[in-house]
């Protein structure tokens, strides 16, 4: 018996946050949930050490990364961009390759654009992305339910913040799973 090989593992995982700038958040859907699971994956994989990665889409115009977002986020450094998919930021791509990360956590906005492209850059490139449905919006509803459905159909994993922490913990009874559990609550 093996297991199921998409089934997320600490050794190949990352987390990428997209764009949850200051200045765009305000219309945003269900914007408190967004940046209330995206703190939880945070402090999960913290608490995991496994390695986050974070974008900001044009800092001049969209301003910085949320305080709320940045306040756990210390001693990380943004990774700038230009181009909407994060694979025009910086060589992370060829990072997460060198690294052996290829399975990627995606939390972020807005979903029909930059989250959107970049998941379908990050297919293109052979990673398996994982969506945390419950950190990812837009402003309308239509385009994240038209984003999540398309991403889905292209390969993408769609799932919840809740179900990649405890995906990675693989056992309970650990002071890692006690610490993700007091998270997620």
């Amino acid at each position: 018996m093996k297991r199921n090989p998409i089934i997320l593992k600490k050794e190949s995982t990352a987390l990428l946050i997209i764009d949850l700038q200051e200045k765009i958040l305000p219309v945003i859907r269900n914007v408190d949930s967004v940046i209330e699971n995206t703190l939880k994956l945070i402090k999960g994989f913290k608490e995991l050490q496994l390695p986050i990665y974070f974008t900001e889409q044009y800092p001049k115009g969209l301003g910085p990364t949320s305080q709320k977002i940045l306040s756990e986020l210390e001693g990380y450094s943004a990774i700038q961009k230009m181009s909407f998919s994060c694979f025009g930021a910086e060589e992370l791509f060829n990072e997460l390759k060198s690294k052996k990360l290829h399975q990627i956590v995606i939390a972020g906005v807005e979903s029909h654009v930059c989250v959107q492209q970049t998941v379908l850059d990050l297919l293109a490139n052979d990673f398996q992305v994982n969506v945390a449905a419950d950190a990812v919006s837009s402003r309308r509803e239509f385009d994240f339910m038209i984003a999540l459905d398309r991403m889905r159909t292209l390969g993408a994993e769609i799932t919840t913040s809740e179900s990649i922490l405890f995906e990675l913990l693989e056992v309970c009874g650990t002071p890692e799973f006690k610490a993700i559990s007091k998270i997620v609550k």
